[in-house]
């Protein structure tokens, strides 16, 4: 329990996902805890970075997390591909006589999707709404290891590695406190490339989009792993941005049901009920069917069904995404599914090259850049979100005026409660709260170093 304690008093959530607290994750018994080496978003490298330079005290930190869980299998799922990463990891668990064994992935999206790598390691299907401790297992990705590495040595959730590439002037790994802001990080890497930008936050596939004029607003949080910079009239651009009656107004008049989304469907390759195609026709011909509509509640939004497998250009996952809202909103949720899911046997076959994928989201000129770093990026003002997580925001512990260190505990949540810490991530004093809380430093520049 004293394992748990120290992550839910750093703040540790979920880093490359929606950010479930992790002290609430580990507090269970399961076979097999996976760790998530597999960063199967293109362009992304802080992950491989992480494994790269950390990999002895990785290994001692995914043990000890094992131990809290008391599972029998410790297992990294990262892909074949990354032999740097590999050499590096068999030479920690051979030094330190360690029971974790390495899951190689061939290189495919969404290796990385929880469900997915589930299925990959342990060849069990999670039920339909289910989570992995339904078969038996629990996931962590690397950039949550390492927060949980801070942990145990008693250091809070203050910084992030994420990786800054596309157009950009040095495509690189920075290390910069959280609620910095996400123009400063660009021009921690030497600025934009273009005039017009839009700015790709997370991967191209799941991530979302910010325009250039919200570069000084928008911050780096406990989740966000990667900045990709696009002209502004990027392909990806222009399919997260187009509204959603158009959306819909085209899969009525386009859909020519190839059942295509539905075929490539990571979900429904593992023996998920999620017909994207059927939801697609419901829409269409105005069945409204509430049954196959709410087959979007089971939906990862994963992106393959738009942005590759559909010949028309169509949107089944921003659907989806509209879909489930609508059902939230209602109080409706998708009921746990009761049978065993059985994978199809074509699975191994459709699974997407993300080389084709690259292609296909015209990405293939960033692919192979040399990304630097990681650089440490200083900042004097940080605006730090009370909410970086799943569940309710924390409760501010300072007001106005106050003077904070780095490490200091500013918002907090009870323990038992879905929420997770928020803690100052540089010195200063405290000049707003809201939904967030503004901290102003005594220098007045940034330091790259």
């Amino acid at each position: 329990m004293e394992l748990i304690q120290k992550i839910f008093d750093a703040g540790v959530v979920g880093a490359g996902g929606a950010g479930f607290p992790t002290h609430l994750k580990l507090n269970c018994k399961v076979e097999y805890f996976i760790i998530n080496g597999a960063e199967c978003e293109p362009l992304l490298e802080t992950d491989k970075y992480l494994m790269r330079t950390k990999s002895f005290e990785m290994i001692k930190a995914i043990e000890e997390v094992g131990k809290q869980v008391e599972a029998d299998k410790l297992v990294l799922g990262l892909k074949r591909k990354y032999t740097k990463e590999i050499a590096q990891l068999q030479s920690a668990i051979k030094a330190l006589n360690s029971k974790v064994t390495l899951f190689l992935l061939d290189n495919f999206y969404p290796a990385g999707d929880e469900q997915i790598l589930v299925y990959e390691i342990t060849e069990r299907s999670i039920p339909e709404g289910g989570i992995p401790l339904d078969v038996g297992a629990v996931v962590s990705n690397i950039a949550t290891l390492v927060n949980i590495l801070d942990a145990m040595a008693g250091k809070p959730v203050i910084e992030k590695y994420l990786t800054v590439a596309g157009e950009v002037k040095q495509p690189c790994i920075l290390k910069v406190p959280i609620g910095i802001s996400i123009g400063q990080c660009i021009e921690a890497a030497g600025g934009s490339t273009v005039q017009d930008f839009s700015v790709i936050i997370g991967g191209p596939m799941m991530g979302s989009i910010i325009h250039q004029n919200q570069i000084k607003d928008e911050v780096v949080t406990k989740t966000v792993g990667a900045l990709i910079i696009v002209p502004e009239d990027h392909y990806i651009v222009e399919r997260k941005e187009t509204p959603i009656h158009y959306i819909i107004h085209r899969a009525k008049t386009c859909c020519i049901q190839c059942s295509m989304c539905t075929d490539l469907c990571p979900r429904n390759l593992i023996g998920h009920k999620l017909r994207p195609h059927r939801i697609m026709r419901s829409i269409g011909v105005a069945e409204n069917n509430e049954e196959i509509l709410k087959e979007a509640l089971i939906c990862c939004e994963c992106g393959v069904c738009e942005l590759y497998a559909c010949p028309m250009g169509l949107s089944p996952k921003t659907i989806n995404g509209y879909l489930k809202k609508q059902f939230r909103e209602k109080g409706i949720r998708y009921q746990k599914g009761q049978e065993k899911p059985t994978a199809q046997q074509i699975r191994a076959y459709r699974k997407i090259p993300v080389n084709r994928l690259i292609s296909r989201l015209n990405l293939t000129q960033y692919k192979d850049c040399i990304v630097e770093g990681p650089f440490a990026v200083k900042t004097f003002k940080v605006n730090i979100p009370l909410s970086q997580h799943i569940g309710k925001p924390a409760s501010p512990k300072v007001k106005v005026g106050d003077r904070v260190y780095k490490g200091q505990l500013v918002g907090e949540v009870p323990m038992g409660d879905l929420g997770a810490n928020v803690h100052a991530s540089i010195d200063g004093r405290v000049c707003a709260i809201s939904d967030s809380i503004v901290i102003q430093s005594d220098e007045n520049n940034e330091v790259i170093s």
